[in-house]
């Protein structure tokens, strides 16, 4: 897939466009005024907490929930007033929601026999799903019989039956164990990516998203927070929120001294103020994994001494809870790997010299993270 198509700005004009899209219930107001671009074969994710409009969004755009206000246009043509019948769409749910009383085979042909397939076409195609989705041999068995891995193969391969132009995923993974989930995670981007079908995913799972969208598209309370790719989105969060929500982040208060320097507690650090205006007050964040371990002797603009209060081990790194008499309360939570603690022969109760690189400091707004 083309990098430009990747980021957004892809080539020609979206297959999915959605503007100024809100949708209220009685008083409360779960979209507000949502405008996004899906382009031909893109794997978007919708992610959010729950009750942040994810859903919402994705039934609007399958005409299961009319939006109150706002457009939602597929493939050039305005679908917004059009019933789920007359929109060009596959949706997948959480729950599988496959018929109980219909073999997996007439599962899958469901959406062929409305559309008036020849019985010939519907058991070559049938066939021809089952394949796809790993199950050749179940055509004769009942949903009951399979288990929730395999009867989310067989919802997956009844909702792409009719080739759709769009695929729509409700949280399609999360009601499946750990490893299932795993696996078919990346079955159903090799799915998506063979058969090139414009695809929106909902998901509250910041993992699946990062591992199968090629944009995010994360959520809060109505709104969009952010668009990005999966790096975007984790190197670059735009608000604290997306922050907080996408892997783990330390946020410090601090004060701006200039425009590339930050005040935390009694300790000045080198970085980009993002505009902010010297004595404002900042929220300032750094992921564990960006903090740096100095060898003694070493320092630099950014270093800071620390002691390390408790040090979690976890398979290939070491989580280390830190203080520093420079930062006053706030501790510090810092990744290091296994081979630096062993090499350098630290543990609790030592003070160590740490280093918050300049590049991966973001600068967010006072208060801006609550917790």
């Amino acid at each position: 897939m083309d990098a430009s198509k990747t980021a957004g700005e892809g080539p020609g004009s979206p297959y999915l466009e959605i503007a100024n899209l809100t949708k209220k219930f009685g008083s409360f107001t779960a979209l507000k005024d949502i405008s996004l671009n899906i382009y031909e074969s893109e794997f978007v994710c919708f992610l959010g907490p729950s009750g942040c409009g994810k859903t919402t969004l994705l039934r609007a755009i399958a005409g299961l929930d009319i939006q109150t206000s706002g457009m939602v246009r597929q493939a050039g043509v305005d679908v917004s007033a059009l019933p789920p019948s007359e929109r060009d769409f596959g949706i997948v749910f959480q729950s599988y929601a496959l018929f109980p009383n219909l073999t997996v085979s007439k599962n899958v042909a469901y959406g062929l026999e409305n559309r008036k397939a020849s019985k010939d076409q519907i058991d070559r195609r049938v066939t021809e799903l089952l394949e796809l989705v790993g199950l050749p041999e179940q055509g004769n068995k009942y949903p009951a019989q399979l288990s929730g891995g395999q009867q989310q193969r067989i919802a997956l391969a009844r909702a792409i039956a009719t080739s759709p132009g769009l695929l729509l995923l409700d949280e399609p993974l999360s009601a499946l164990d750990a490893k299932v989930r795993v696996h078919l995670r990346h079955e159903v981007k090799e799915l998506q990516r063979r058969l090139g079908v414009t695809t929106v995913m909902v998901t509250h799972d910041q993992e699946e998203a990062l591992t199968m969208a090629d944009r995010i598209v994360v959520m809060n309370q109505g709104v969009i927070e952010q668009v990005g790719t999966p790096l975007e989105i984790y190197r670059e969060p735009a608000t604290a929120f997306v922050a907080d929500f996408i892997g783990t982040m330390n946020f410090l208060p601090g004060v701006a001294v200039s425009g590339t320097a930050v005040r935390l507690g009694d300790v000045q650090l080198d970085c980009d103020m993002n505009g902010f205006a010297p004595e404002t007050p900042v929220t300032v964040a750094v992921r564990p994994e960006d903090i740096v371990m100095r060898s003694a002797g070493e320092s630099d603009e950014n270093s800071i001494e620390v002691q390390i209060e408790e040090a979690e081990f976890l398979g290939s790194f070491i989580r280390a809870e830190m203080t520093s008499d420079a930062l006053g309360e706030r501790r510090l939570r810092a990744d290091f790997s296994i081979n630096l603690v062993r090499r350098l022969e630290i543990g609790e109760g030592d003070v160590v010299t740490i280093s918050l690189p300049s590049d991966r400091l973001r600068i967010y707004p006072e208060g801006a993270h609550h917790g």
